[in-house]
């Protein structure tokens, strides 16, 4: 939408990352099983442009696991609105935690361990 626009006119990175977050954090709570928060976000780059109407898919995949962590690898591909033509648009990596009930760190499941 024009508010997610910086001020020539191209998506906000801020917003495109903001959405890779939410795609990286629901692949997180899913294979945690549970909550999940972001404590780190790094090596993201931009090598396109989104423009205002196009649609936005993110992928996701947990790269590495620690004990209470999960590394998840993000990437943007957009869509042009009224064709087939994609761009990535983004890519970074995300570091969530794992939390409980009490909203302390636990440990990541045997399954990923």
């Amino acid at each position: 939408m024009p508010t997610d626009l910086n001020p020539y006119g191209g998506v906000f990175g801020g917003w495109l990352m903001s959405q890779m977050a939410l795609g990286a954090g629901s692949l997180a709570s899913r294979e945690g099983r549970g909550k999940a928060v972001v404590v780190s976000a790094t090596d993201f780059a931009f090598p396109g442009a989104m423009s205002v109407g196009d649609e936005l898919s993110v992928y996701c995949a947990i790269e590495a696991t620690g004990n209470t962590s999960l590394t998840i690898s993000a990437e943007a591909i957009a869509r042009e609105r009224n064709g087939d033509a994609e761009t990535k648009v983004g890519q970074g990596t995300f570091k969530f935690v794992l939390l409980d009930e009490n909203d302390r760190p636990r440990a990541v499941a045997e399954r990923w361990a």
